[in-house]
């Protein structure tokens, strides 16, 4: 059956193009424009009016992890603590509410060190206090480190005896080798990912939950942003079951996980139920808040300790001349100045020597500290930025302190892309933070930290540019331009409807506007219960 959307404000996002009628057809934009399209009807359209709202094509996420999401959905929440007692509260409530085997762990997602009282990360002590029978972790909003308790420490076999892991730290007791229960970067993520196993059909049941909650902001296209093999087998799985609404695109964990994309061919750049294998993704650094962000100059206060590596230059080459080798698009994880330095020097260097002509538009994921220079390099390479812009409002102050005002200020240097020419892609890096777009284009145009601090006006975008980076180019990104992204006849009916135009409001409400629909594929997908 065709549809008639008709009276409203619909911002094709095609050159500036905005219209008041759409007619789609089976999934897909048949005509735009005005009342005209009225005209088009037959006895089987069905007429929708938009009652003045505003429609856009639907957003799409730049970068994230649906996986990592629908895992977070059983775990203790944390992103509201805000000191040590209110996480050791939260998980002695949990631990009453729920019945936890001693085999079991108990896990806690979301707590900031930026934003409890104590200012630093908890250690086993505070765990153990909850419990010492039952092993307990919890993970960091970042999910580059995180904190296990004293029985966690003994089943991982963590102790004195253990050596930092390359690109990573066991956190020590003071003046010892004895471990504290603090975990970074790869000490954190090769634990972590043993921690425990869940029942199948209940992570497929969280799976089904996290499409739901992009789907509540207006999202249809999705990433799972480094798939290891248990995942994917959770991702077929729902494909299989033909359970997905959203698009999947996912990225395969390189370093540990390259035979999947044999194991995969029929997922591997084109969608099997909705599920589709985009490329590979790499780590090259860590978080600019947990001061583990691998940064050319040393932190603010910090005599010569600039964050680290997580691969030496000869592995990354590698991995870029996997990538190229197998024409598969490369994301890369680059929140430090020195890892994106890394990044595109190695990118140089691999296409210069073997001649490759394309590049398969790798993406710079987070691009926080990014230079100017680099992103001259990046244009030379066809790389796109994706940029984590939230971090001017949840971490700016944080970033203030730890990197000084200058460098705080380049924090997502979006305006320098533009005005360079770059293609560029906003994301939320959900669970770190929601999947909220409108946030993030809020984030943009208005650069204000949570203490109101405006930073980097020089870097303040429009409506229209910060629409940009969650349509039109971020299909772009997806190498799904000619079908999703804009509002064209022939592309596909991924629409999202809005209580206000975002092009309009006033600059600092764009975060208050409501995803009131979401339509994928020409379907009903999400609509706001009315109050």
């Amino acid at each position: 059956m065709d549809k008639i959307f008709y009276n409203g404000t619909i911002i094709t996002m095609e050159e500036s193009t905005i219209y008041h009628c759409l007619h789609i057809k089976d999934g897909i934009i048949l005509s735009c424009g005005n009342e005209e399209i009225l005209n088009e009807q037959t006895k089987e359209t069905e007429l929708i009016d938009l009652q003045g709202k505003c429609m856009l094509p639907a957003f799409i996420d730049a970068h994230s992890h649906i996986s990592a999401l629908a895992q977070t959905l059983s775990l203790v929440p944390l992103q509201e603590t805000s000191s040590f007692d209110d996480i050791k509260r939260k998980l002695q409530e949990h631990l009453q509410n729920h019945s936890i085997a001693k085999e079991n762990w108990l896990i806690g997602f979301g707590y900031d060190h930026n934003s409890l009282m104590e200012k630093e990360h908890p250690d086993k002590n505070l765990l153990d206090q909850v419990s010492k029978e039952i092993p307990i972790m919890i993970t960091h909003t970042s999910g580059h480190m995180g904190v296990v308790n004293s029985k966690g420490l003994e089943l991982l076999k963590i102790d004195r005896n253990s050596e930092d892991p390359v690109g990573g730290q066991i956190g020590r007791c003071q003046n010892t080798k004895e471990p504290n229960g603090y975990l970074e970067e790869t000490a954190f993520f090769t634990l972590a990912s043993v921690v425990q196993e869940k029942d199948q059909t209940q992570l497929l049941e969280q799976l089904d939950q996290a499409q739901k909650v992009y789907l509540e902001h207006g999202i249809t296209t999705v990433q799972d942003g480094l798939t290891k093999k248990e995942d994917f087998a959770l991702l077929k799985e729902m494909a299989r079951k033909d359970k997905w609404i959203v698009d999947v695109v996912s990225y395969i964990d390189l370093e540990n996980n390259h035979d999947l994309i044999q194991e995969a061919a029929e997922y591997v750049r084109k969608y099997n139920h909705h599920l589709k294998i985009g490329g590979y993704k790499i780590i090259l650094d860590g978080s600019p808040q947990g001061k583990t962000a691998w940064m050319l100059t040393p932190y603010k206060n910090e005599k010569t300790y600039r964050g680290y590596p997580s691969h030496q230059d000869k592995e990354v080459e590698s991995f870029i001349m996997t990538s190229l080798k197998e024409r598969l698009q490369l994301l890369a994880h680059c929140n430090g100045d020195a890892a994106s330095e890394q990044l595109v020097n190695s990118y140089l260097n691999v296409v210069q020597k073997r001649h490759f002509q394309d590049t398969c538009r790798p993406v710079m994921i987070h691009a926080q500290t990014v230079r100017e220079e680099q992103l001259k390099k990046m244009k030379k390479l066809n790389m796109i930025p994706s940029f984590f812009v939230d971090h001017v409002y949840y971490w700016g102050d944080i970033h203030l302190q730890n990197l000084g005002l200058k460098r705080a200020s380049r924090i997502s240097p979006v305006k320098t892309a533009i005005d360079m020419g770059l293609i560029y892609t906003f994301h939320q890096d959900t669970p770190v933070i929601a999947p909220d777009m409108l946030h993030t284009i809020w984030c943009s145009v208005n650069r204000k930290t949570k203490n109101g601090y405006l930073l980097g006006e020089n870097e303040r975008i429009s409506p229209y540019e910060a629409l940009k980076a969650v349509t039109i180019h971020a299909a772009y990104q997806y190498f799904e331009e000619n079908k999703k992204g804009s509002i064209k006849p022939g592309k596909n009916a991924d629409l999202v409807v809005l209580s206000d135009n975002p092009l309009t409001v006033a600059p600092d409400k764009i975060k208050e506007i409501e995803v009131l629909e979401t339509w994928k594929d020409g379907r009903l997908v999400f609509q706001k219960k009315s109050m």
